[in-house]
């Protein structure tokens, strides 16, 4: 009887972990975001876009990002320059100038910093810019 509990017990652990009951931060610095994926739907042409990537670091020792890359001047980003320390949340805040842009637009933001694992995250956004008349 006592067997059958403890397979009962270990089969059951990964569901209870997955439904959201707490776990044991991850060693060392870990940046992760809610969405790394984003849509802007349609903007007319001369808009700026705003756009924010929600961030928590999950890990035991405090993120430091240190730059972020972006493919173009229209895409400007604003991400903290402090340490942000184990548990805190935040989020990196994106605009895109949509001045001389038009049709399907698909830009990436490389987010560098010293998370474990992923050192170099990129968050993208995609949408359409509609030409002025």
């Amino acid at each position: 009887m006592i067997r059958i509990l403890f397979v009962l017990l270990i089969a059951l652990t990964p569901a209870l972990n997955s439904r959201g009951f707490s776990q044991a931060p991850k060693p060392g610095p870990v940046l992760e975001f809610e969405d790394l994926k984003q849509g802007f739907g349609m903007v007319k042409e001369g808009e700026i876009v705003a756009l924010e990537y929600k961030y928590k670091n999950t890990g035991d020792a405090p993120v430091v990002i240190t730059e972020t890359k972006v493919s173009c001047t229209c895409t400007s980003v604003d991400f903290p320059k402090e340490p942000i320390l184990p548990g805190q949340a935040g989020s990196i805040k994106v605009k895109f100038d949509t001045k001389n842009k038009y049709d399907r637009q698909d830009r990436v933001i490389q987010v560098i910093s010293n998370s474990t694992g992923s050192p170099i995250i990129e968050l993208r956004f995609k949408g359409v810019v509609l030409k002025k008349k």
